[in-house]
């Protein structure tokens, strides 16, 4: 694998922390403004509308833009954003910080997308896919854990500006090892427009909406869960979270050398296991042993499910992928959107902590059952799309 894709999951590690910090600092946050910490937490949503609508708008913006040219400066914009909102004291100004950084973050993800998998090759698009999203997966395991601790001992600024540095390395990793100028195969956006009208690739995107929001909607509710339902000590969470994202390591790199050759069986596989473990979570909350491998078990298969869906997407979208790619990347925050969303109205309704595991198991149900629709498109689609391409439909 080209050293590249490496340097590329490194931005996504330092931008990542960054998505996922905030859970931890809220209360720093919320006493250094002067604001509640309901208003507090409205900073992570911000930067999940960022993320939402920043990934399309920015792949079709810088379409035509070298790739390290574009990447470059969203990595500038997102190091800014963020020494900006370590400097300000201002609520406002940091919820705007907040919303620019994760429009650039998409835009980044969708291009590092399209260069990761042209720098691996075809026969390599899952594993180039999963060491991009082991960035992410990283950042889950140790970003975040470190930033909530350098924020609780220095500071919350100070997690901004350790991401400000991060980004600063990722940018000196993009100058080195990513080409500069145009490719040989210069995207057109008429191109791309008409990659976008293919059903296989809406149906790619509501598995990956609909597979994120079944791991999401548990993940979000992990820390009370723990707490409230099965009993263990508050110290346990940490160690619990660790565990996941372990488990979300190993279950990307096993799916990234299998998800090439078999994408379909490995998302059954991996929506399957989703399924069992969200299962034995929602009856074994009181079970403390129990729930901790289940949860384990729902990062380790939820996991699988990213480089599987991602190469979908690459190889449905052909030779106009960047498009494709940034949707993709909204898919991923509509399910990270939608997860949390129904848990939340679950708990509102008093249905209890169990149930957030009765909602990922349905939503990845829908998602297993998505995959029988694909398989049959993929044998009648081709023969639809050379038609619609020759008539300009």
């Amino acid at each position: 694998m080209p050293r590249a894709v490496y340097l590329l999951g490194l931005a996504i590690f330092a931008q990542g922390t960054s998505e996922l910090m905030l859970a931890g600092l809220l209360p720093e946050v919320s006493t250094d403004l002067g604001v509640s910490i309901p208003a507090a937490g409205l900073l992570i949503s911000a930067f999940a509308v960022g993320m939402l609508v920043g990934a399309p708008i920015l792949a079709a913006t810088t379409l035509r833009w070298s790739r390290r040219a574009a990447m470059l400066a969203f990595l500038v914009i997102f190091a800014l954003t963020h020494v900006a909102g370590a400097l300000t004291s201002s609520y406002g100004v940091l919820l705007a910080t907040r919303v620019a950084s994760a429009f650039v973050y998409a835009g980044f993800w969708a291009v590092a997308s399209v260069t990761a998998i042209e720098l691996a090759g075809p026969d390599r698009r899952a594993k180039a896919m999963s060491i991009l999203a082991g960035g992410l997966t990283v950042a889950t395991i140790v970003g975040l854990p470190a930033g909530t601790l350098l924020g609780q001992h220095l500071g919350w600024r100070s997690a901004f500006w350790a991401v400000a540095a991060l980004s600063a390395l990722a940018i000196a990793g993009v100058l080195a090892t990513i080409p500069g100028g145009r490719g040989h195969n210069v995207p057109a956006l008429r191109a791309e427009v008409r990659t976008m009208r293919k059903p296989r690739l809406w149906l790619a995107y509501a598995t990956t909406a609909l597979s994120t929001g079944g791991v999401l909607v548990i993940f979000s509710y992990l820390a009370p869960l723990l707490t409230e339902t099965t009993g263990l000590a508050q110290w346990w969470v940490p160690v619990v979270l660790a565990l996941y994202g372990v488990g979300a390591l190993i279950g990307i790199t096993v799916s990234g050398r299998t998800a090439d050759r078999r994408p379909f069986s490995t998302l059954t596989v991996s929506l399957a296991g989703v399924i069992v473990a969200a299962i034995v979570l929602a009856l074994a909350t009181s079970t403390p042993w129990l729930a901790v491998i289940a949860i384990v078990g729902i990062g380790t298969f939820g996991f699988a499910t990213n480089p599987a869906v991602n190469a979908r997407v690459f190889s449905v979208a052909g030779s106009a992928p960047t498009l494709a790619a940034a949707f993709n990347v909204s898919a991923f925050n509509v399910g990270i959107t939608l997860g949390p969303w129904l848990g939340g109205l679950a708990l509102d309704a008093g249905a209890g902590y169990p149930a957030v595991g009765w909602i990922g198991a349905g939503l990845a149900v829908l998602a297993l059952g998505s995959l029988p629709l694909a398989i049959r498109a993929r044998a009648v689609q081709p023969a639809y799309e050379r038609a619609t391409s020759m008539t300009g439909a």
